[in-house]
């Protein structure tokens, strides 16, 4: 085995018997140490079952995950599940609500050396930008706050393998994109291996070095999130990462696309508007303001595109002309 690759999965199926539940089928997969690994996926594509596989809390119907050279086990054959090396920050971040933070994150450890606890205490807070709520209770703090401290709980006993379900779920837009650089340090400065799982494809974009695409409890792809927002190999990949534009090879024909697939795909920023006296292709029929430019939403009879005003140089109702950059067919 490559030394690169601290995590492999051979095989691995899991299948439950409750409809609600997403299991996986036939998975292959190797982690490679150090990095930040994403896992995409609609809700019950498998995305929360993978990362309990990979932790042991649950065992695969078939197949084998290994850990470095030793395979990972079960809770059918270990009494407390979950790999010694790793550690898993759930949704429900299991806190003692009524603890003060220091205490939360500082019984991790035993006692055996109260001075080198609290050192590491305080870095491991440090770390995460919460010294200041070293004296608040656990329940008094917001969604965001949490987060923090079941990272620091997690981290604080030197993990090489941190595994991340939905992280930024309960995370305000103006905070997430800091702890999406917080977990970007810990596998940079810290060496650790992160794992994570998000039903929205911008944490996998902005923050992993690679990306696997879940569907019905299948890889359909695996890559880097440029390679795969460029390039997708599938028509699921690209709605899944992109607000794409899907159109028929019929309304293709509108803007000067002759498709031999079924399907044409093109992202709003490969969209190129003109205004002109005679432009008559397009009206916008809506305009968004989304802080630095504007969504637009074009139309000409049954087709309509979705496109990028970073200017603010189109208004509801102008009349434009159209040119296509870039296009996928599937």
């Amino acid at each position: 085995m490559p030394d690169q690759f601290i995590i492999r999965l051979k095989q691995i199926s899991k299948t439950y018997h409750s409809e609600q539940a997403g299991g996986v089928a036939e998975i292959d997969l190797n982690v490679e140490k150090g990095k930040i690994l994403a896992i995409v996926g609609e809700s019950g594509s498998g995305k929360s079952s993978l990362l309990k596989l990979i932790y042991g809390l649950i065992s695969p119907d078939t197949g084998n995950v290994f850990f470095n050279d030793d395979e990972v086990l079960g809770p059918e054959k270990k009494l407390i599940p979950g790999h010694d090396r790793m550690k898993m920050v759930t949704q429900d971040f299991s806190l003692n609500l009524f603890a003060k933070v220091y205490d939360n994150i500082a019984g991790m450890l035993s006692n055996t050396d109260l001075k080198a606890k609290r050192q590491k205490t305080l870095e491991a807070m440090d770390f995460l930008n919460i010294s200041h709520l070293s004296e608040k209770r656990a329940t008094d703090l917001s969604g965001g706050e949490q987060q923090r401290v079941a990272i620091a709980r997690a981290i604080i006993s030197d993990p090489e393998v941190l595994l991340l379900d939905e992280p930024f779920s309960q995370v305000d837009a103006l905070l997430k994109n800091q702890l999406r650089a917080d977990v970007k340090r810990l596998a940079v400065q810290l060496g650790i291996t992160v794992i994570l799982v998000s039903h929205d494809p911008a944490d996998g974009l902005s923050l992993a070095d690679h990306l696997i695409v879940l569907k019905e409890g299948r890889i359909i792809e695996y890559g880097t999130p440029m390679g795969l927002y460029a390039n997708p190999k599938n028509l699921h990949t690209a709605k899944l990462l992109a607000n794409c534009n899907v159109l028929t090879a019929e309304d293709a024909l509108m803007v000067g696309i002759a498709a031999k697939g079924e399907v044409v795909v093109i992202y709003p920023e490969w969209v190129q508007i003109k205004k002109g006296r005679h432009s008559k292709l397009f009206h916008v029929k809506d305009s968004f303001f989304k802080g630095f430019y504007r969504e637009l939403l074009l139309e000409s009879g049954q087709c309509k595109l979705r496109a990028v005003d970073f200017n603010s140089a189109y208004e509801k109702g102008d009349r434009v002309q159209v040119i296509i950059k870039k296009y996928l067919e599937f």
